[in-house]
C-alpha cells in the first residue's frame, strides 16, 4: 500500500486512535499541573471559608486541641503533634497558625510567651508554651451532633468538613491569605459590634459596622468599600505633645510594630523629610514611642509630617475573599454578615431540632418504663421460654397503652425495657417518673416554642454570647474623618535654593561660586521663577533646571497660597505704556510658561517686588526727559492698586518712556485678617469654610479652648496646629472675655462656679479646677450673661423647686486658681445653661479701597488667554499707614535701571 493509503489522522497531542501509546505535550502537562497546584493552594490553604471562617490548618488545630481537651494546659509541640494526623504539610505551618490564632485572644487560652503584636517579637519555642481552648471556643465553635465529617488526607482518621461555628467568626479575627494568582485580606471587626450587627440582621435591619484593630489607633473608613477590593482605610497613630520637645505616641496602626514604625522615622530623617533629635522606645504592656524634636521644630507641623513621611499613617486596601462552594468568590462584609448569620440560625435550628428529638426519645421511654413497671409487665415474661416469645408478650402488654405513646413501640423499645434491672423495678417511684416526664414536657414545649419563634431564640443567643464574653472587648480604634495633609507644607527644609540668574538656572546643586544663595527649602517643594521678560513659570526643584535667562526673582510656591502678593510694574510692548498690577499666584500646570505682561513682543519687567504678607510699598517712577515733559519722576503707592488675577493686564501708570523704578517706602500688608473657621468633624482649623467660624485673626491674635479635663490652652492661628479629643470650647481670644465654669469637687462631692479672665501670656495647657480625685468640669461658657437652672434630688421624700442663678450676680471675676462659690448645699441633680439671646459681637471696621483703573479700551482682555485667566483673588483689602522704612530696597524687592 502507498504513504498516502496508510495514513491515519492523529488527534493534537499527536496520538493514533486504536494505539496504547498516549503522547502529553510538555506545555500540556505543566498547564494541567500549574491549575492544580493553584486551585490546591486557594482551596486548602490560603483562602477561608465562609462555613466555618477558617483556613484549614486552623480548623484542624482547633478539632485537634478538641479531641485532647480536658480542661488543662496543653504543651503546644503536642498539639502540634496531634494535629499533623490531619495537616500534611509540616510542623512549620501548623505552629504558626497556632500562635496567629492564640495572639487574637478569641478562641485560644494561652500561657507563657506568645510574642506581642505591638512589638513585633516572636513567641518562644512550642515546648516552653501552652495553651487550651476558651470557653467561648467551647460553646460556640464545636457541636459533634451537627459537624459532618470527612476522611483525613491519609483516611486514617475523620475531620470536621466544617465547624459548626455559630458566630461571624471570620469577620471578628480577620484573615490574610496569598494564594496563586489570588490573595484575600479581610480586616478584624469588634467582637460586640458584631454581635450587635447580626442582631439588626435576624429583625431585618440593616447594619453598619467597621473594622476595629487591635493595636487601637485611629482610622478613617470613608473609603472602606464594605470590605471589597478598590476600597482604602486610612489608619493613624495616636501621637500627643509632652511638651514643646516631645512627642510621645501611645498607639500605633494595624499592620504595623513599634520597631517598624520608629526604623520609618529614622529613614525619614535620615532623607531629611523631618528634624528629629532622639526616639526612645519603652513599649511594654502599652505602646510608648518618646520622639524627641529639634532645636527649633513645632510640635504641631512634626505631628503632620510624622502623619505624612513615616508609618505613623498607613493605607489598608481590604479584599473579602472566601471559599463558597468550592469555589473563591469576592464578596462585601456585609453579604458576609448575612451568610453568618443565616448560618448560625440554621444551626441553631438544627440544634433544637436535635434536642427536640432527644427529649421526645426520653419522654417516650420514660413513658414505656411507667407502663412496664407500673402494670407489671415484666411478671408475665416469667413464663416465656424464647426470645421471640418475650418480644412478642411485652408487645401485647404494651398494646393497650400505645395509643398515648408519640411513636410506635419498637423491638430495640422492647428489648430496652428488658434491660431494667430487678433493683431498678422494686425501687420504682412512681411520683418520680410522673415529674420526671412533666419536666420532659415542659421542655419539649419549651423547645417548640423556640423553633416556632426561632428568630427570636437566635437574637436571645447573641445577647447572651455578648453578656458572657463580651466584657472588655470595647472598641479600640477610634472612626474618625481624617483631613489630606500636603506633605509640601510639613516637610523641613533640607536643602538650600541656588540661582543663576545669568545662565537661567535654578536647583539645589549648582556651585556656590557661580550662583546666588536664595534660601532654605525642601527636595518635595516647587520653585516659582519670574524672569525680566514678563514670564513665570513653576517648576519641581531638582539639582540643576534651567527656566530661562533674565531671572529676575525665584522662591519657594506653595499651592493655595492667597497671602503671597507680587507686584510688579512692566511696559507693555517695545514703546507701549508702563502698566502696574498686584496678583497672587494660587494655582498653576507645572513647567508651563505664564505672561504676566499682555503678549506684546518687547514687553518686559520694569520693578518687581514679592510679599509674603500682601506688602505694599511707595517706588518713584523716572521717566526719559523730553521737551514736552514737566515732570520727570512721580510716586506710586501699591496700597492704591487692587489685588487681581495674573492674567489681569493692569492699570496704566504713564504712557511715556520710564527710565527706571526705585522704591521709596516701605510699605505693610494690605490684607484684611484672615477668616478661620474650626471643622469639628476632623478637629483642625482652616480658611475654607468648613465647620464653625471662629472670626478673623491677624498675627498675634490666638484661640481659646478648653478641654473637658479642665484645662483651657491658648493656641496660635496656624492652620497646622492639633487639639485634643476631649475639646469642650474653642473660640477667638479676647482677653476681656470672662470664662465661666461649674465643675464638681471631687474631694467634697460639692459644685462649685467660677468666673476669671485669661491673659495673653499664658502659652501651655493650664488647669483651672481643683486636682482632687473624680473633680471633673461640668460646665464652661463664655457668655457675657450666663443664667444657669438647677434641679434636686428628692430629700427625705420632698421635692425641692429647681433655681436659677444668676452668675454674674452671684460671683465676681477672680483669678483662674481662685477656688470659685459653693452653688448649693443640696445634692445637685443637674445643671442646665439656659438659653438666651446671642450676643452680637462687636464687628471689625473694614475700609473699603477704590482703585483708579486705566479705561477699558486701554486695557485689552485679548492680550491673555481666557484659559490662563484667574478669577480675582478672595482677599479682604485694607489700606494701611506707610511707614517710611529702609528706601534703598530690601530683600525680594527688585528695581531696574534702564538707563
Amino acid at each position: 500500500m502507498s504513504e498516502e493509503e496508510e495514513h491515519i489522522e492523529s488527534d493534537e497531542n499527536g496520538n493514533t486512535p486504536g494505539s496504547d501509546e498516549q503522547v502529553v505535550h510538555l506545555s500540556g502537562m505543566y498547564k494541567e499541573w500549574f491549575l492544580d497546584y493553584a486551585s490546591y493552594v486557594i482551596l486548602e490553604r490560603a483562602v477561608p471559608a465562609i462555613e466555618d471562617g477558617l483556613k484549614p490548618v486552623q480548623r484542624r488545630i482547633l478539632h485537634s486541641m478538641r479531641e485532647l481537651e480536658d480542661g488543662r494546659y496543653h504543651k503546644v509541640a503536642n498539639l502540634i503533634g496531634h494535629t499533623m494526623k490531619y495537616h500534611p504539610h509540616g510542623d512549620a505551618s501548623i505552629g504558626d497558625a497556632l500562635v496567629q490564632i492564640g495572639q487574637k485572644d478569641l478562641l485560644i487560652d494561652c500561657q507563657g510567651n506568645w510574642g506581642n503584636i505591638l512589638t513585633g517579637d516572636g513567641a518562644a519555642a512550642a515546648r516552653y508554651i501552652e495553651a487550651r481552648l476558651t470557653k467561648f471556643a467551647l460553646e460556640v465553635v464545636f457541636n459533634h451532633k451537627t459537624t459532618q465529617w470527612l476522611a483525613s488526607y491519609d483516611g486514617r482518621a475523620k475531620e470536621p468538613m466544617y465547624l459548626p461555628v455559630k458566630f461571624p467568626l471570620l469577620l471578628a479575627q480577620g484573615a490574610e491569605g496569598i494564594a496563586v494568582g489570588l490573595s484575600t485580606r479581610i480586616l478584624p471587626h469588634n467582637f460586640n459590634e458584631l454581635v450587635d450587627a447580626s442582631i439588626r440582621v435576624l429583625r431585618g435591619q440593616k447594619p453598619t459596622f467597621y473594622p476595629d484593630f487591635p493595636t487601637g489607633g485611629m482610622a478613617d473608613f470613608s473609603n472602606y468599600n464594605d470590605g471589597q477590593r478598590g476600597g482604602k482605610v486610612r489608619v493613624r497613630a495616636r501621637i500627643a505633645k509632652d511638651d514643646n520637645k516631645t512627642l510621645r505616641i501611645y498607639e500605633i496602626p494595624f499592620g504595623t510594630t513599634t520597631s517598624s514604625l520608629i526604623e520609618s522615622i529614622i529613614k525619614a530623617n535620615d532623607k531629611g523629610k523631618i528634624k528629629v533629635r532622639k526616639i526612645e522606645d519603652n513599649t511594654a504592656e502599652h505602646v510608648e514611642i518618646l520622639v524627641h524634636l529639634a532645636t527649633g521644630v513645632s510640635p504641631d507641623k512634626m505631628i503632620d509630617a510624622l502623619y505624612a513621611f513615616t508609618d505613623c499613617e498607613v493605607s489598608i486596601s481590604p479584599n473579602t475573599c472566601v471559599i463558597e462552594a468550592d469555589k473563591p468568590r469576592f464578596i462585601g462584609v456585609s453579604e458576609m454578615l448575612q451568610v453568618s448569620t443565616d448560618r448560625t440560625l440554621e444551626l441553631l435550628k438544627m440544634e433544637l431540632e436535635i434536642r427536640k428529638g432527644e427529649l421526645e426519645e426520653q419522654w417516650h421511654f420514660a413513658s414505656l418504663e411507667k407502663i412496664f413497671i407500673e402494670k407489671r409487665i415484666y411478671r408475665k415474661i416469667e413464663e416465656c421460654e424464647t426470645w421471640e416469645e418475650i418480644l412478642e408478650t411485652i408487645h401485647k402488654g404494651l398494646k393497650p397503652y400505645v395509643k398515648d405513646l408519640v411513636r410506635e413501640v419498637t423491638d430495640e423499645d422492647v428489648t430496652r425495657l428488658t434491660e431494667i434491672r430487678i433493683k431498678r423495678i422494686s425501687k420504682f417511684d412512681s411520683f418520680k417518673a410522673d415529674e420526671l416526664i412533666k419536666k420532659l414536657e415542659e421542655e419539649i414545649k419549651q423547645v417548640k416554642y423556640h423553633l416556632k419563634n426561632l428568630v427570636d431564640y437566635a437574637i436571645e443567643y447573641f445577647k447572651n454570647l455578648k453578656k458572657k464574653y463580651g466584657e472588655g472587648r470595647e472598641r479600640k480604634t477610634e472612626i474618625k474623618t481624617f483631613d489630606t495633609i500636603q506633605a509640601t507644607k510639613v516637610a523641613v527644609a533640607n536643602a538650600k535654593l541656588y540661582v543663576d540668574k545669568v545662565e537661567g538656572f535654578i536647583g539645589h546643586g549648582l556651585k556656590r561660586t557661580e550662583s546666588e544663595y536664595v534660601c532654605d527649602c525642601s527636595d518635595i517643594d516647587d520653585i516659582i521663577v519670574f524672569r525680566e521678560d514678563g514670564k513665570m513659570i513653576i517648576t519641581r526643584i531638582t539639582d540643576k533646571t534651567f527656566v530661562g535667562k533674565g531671572i529676575i526673582h525665584a522662591g519657594v510656591w506653595k499651592k493655595g497660597d492667597e497671602r503671597t502678593v507680587y507686584n510688579i510694574i512692566y511696559q507693555d510692548g517695545k514703546m507701549g505704556a508702563a502698566m502696574v498690577k498686584r496678583f497672587a499666584v494660587t494655582g498653576i500646570t507645572r513647567d508651563k510658561e505664564y505672561d504676566l505682561a499682555r503678549g506684546k513682543e518687547g514687553s518686559r519687567i520694569l520693578y518687581f517686588s514679592a510679599n509674603p504678607n500682601g506688602e505694599a510699598e511707595v517706588v518713584t517712577v523716572h521717566l526719559r526727559p523730553k521737551p514736552s515733559l514737566r515732570r520727570t519722576q512721580m510716586d506710586l503707592n501699591f496700597a492704591d492698586v487692587m489685588i487681581k488675577g495674573r492674567g489681569a493686564g493692569g492699570n496704566i501708570v504713564t504712557k511715556n518712556a520710564v527710565r527706571k523704578v526705585v522704591k521709596k517706602e516701605e510699605g505693610i500688608s494690605t490684607l484684611g485678617a484672615r477668616k478661620i473657621w474650626f471643622d469639628d468633624v476632623v478637629h483642625r482649623l482652616n480658611s475654607e469654610d468648613r465647620g464653625t467660624y471662629l472670626g478673623q485673626f491677624r498675627g498675634e491674635d490666638k484661640i481659646f479652648a478648653v478641654y473637658q479635663s479642665g484645662n483651657f490652652v491658648l493656641y496660635g492661628n496656624e492652620l497646622s496646629t492639633h487639639f485634643e479629643d476631649d475639646l469642650v470650647l474653642i473660640e477667638k481670644h479676647r482677653p476681656a472675655k470672662v470664662v465661666t465654669a461649674i465643675y464638681l469637687d471631687g474631694e467634697k462631692g460639692l459644685y462649685y462656679a467660677k468666673r476669671f479672665t485669661v491673659e495673653p501670656g499664658f502659652r501651655n495647657k493650664t488647669l483651672f479646677i481643683p486636682e482632687e480625685k473624680d473633680t471633673r468640669l461640668e460646665m464652661v461658657t463664655t457668655k457675657k450673661h450666663p443664667v444657669v437652672q438647677i434641679s434636686f434630688y428628692k430629700e427625705k421624700g420632698k421635692d425641692r423647686d429647681p433655681e436659677e442663678i444668676d452668675l454674674v450676680e452671684f460671683i465676681g471675676v477672680k483669678g483662674f486658681k481662685a477656688k470659685g462659690k459653693m452653688l448649693s448645699n443640696y445634692r445637685i441633680k443637674d445643671i442646665v445653661l439656659l438659653a438666651s439671646e446671642e450676643e452680637e459681637e462687636e464687628e471689625e471696621e473694614i475700609e473699603e479701597v477704590i482703585l483708579d483703573e486705566a479705561p477699558d479700551e486701554q486695557m485689552p482682555e485679548k492680550s491673555t488667554p481666557e484659559s490662563d485667566k484667574e478669577p480675582d483673588a478672595p482677599l479682604t483689602e485694607v489700606p494701611r499707614k506707610i511707614v517710611p522704612k529702609n528706601p534703598g530696597g530690601a530683600k525680594n524687592q527688585i528695581s531696574l535701571d534702564l538707563e
